[in-house]
């Protein structure tokens, strides 16, 4: 579990209007790099930190949450910002509304969440270059053996299972 400090860390969007704190660090940060999330972010990947809904406290003003097609059929849940429409955290359909996938580019200080894991790695961009010693997986990846074993166990508790 990436977490270079102390908790809690504060967020927002671009306008200022939507402002949320994470409690607590998250179980897990992904890199994602498939082309989904390429074209939804408009870049080469997503950073995103998983952390149970309960941990993350909205401090300020009220998300827009827009429903988006994808590549598993099942869609996502985003909560953007009305103003600036600034993506803040999706919901997706396997952990529902009790895991947020937070992006980690809208913490006022993103340094301190790097990536556990890049994933999708087979569709990254040719130009971008995996950190050496990344630990990176061309799809998808087994969480049991990746994820520590805290992570697992709030995981299990978030979730049953």
């Amino acid at each position: 579990m990436s977490e270079t400090g102390g908790y809690p860390l504060e967020g927002g969007c671009a306008c200022g209007q939507l402002r949320y704190r994470l409690m607590t660090g998250p179980m897990y940060v992904h890199c994602c790099h498939c082309r989904w999330c390429q074209r939804e972010t408009g870049s080469a990947f997503v950073l995103n930190a998983m952390i149970e809904a309960e941990r993350v406290e909205l401090l300020q003003g009220t998300p827009e949450v827009v429903l988006t097609p994808s590549e598993s059929g099942k869609g996502q849940k985003i909560a953007r910002c009305p103003s600036c429409h600034v993506a803040l955290w999706s919901n997706y359909a396997g952990a529902g509304d009790k895991v947020r996938f937070v992006r980690v580019g809208t913490l006022d200080d993103p340094d301190r969440l790097p990536p556990d894991i890049h994933i999708f790695t087979a569709s990254k961009q040719p130009w971008f270059e995996l950190p050496k010693g990344a630990l990176a997986f061309p799809e998808y990846y087994d969480r049991e053996a990746c994820w520590p074993a805290e992570s697992l166990e709030r995981r299990k508790a978030l979730l049953g299972g």
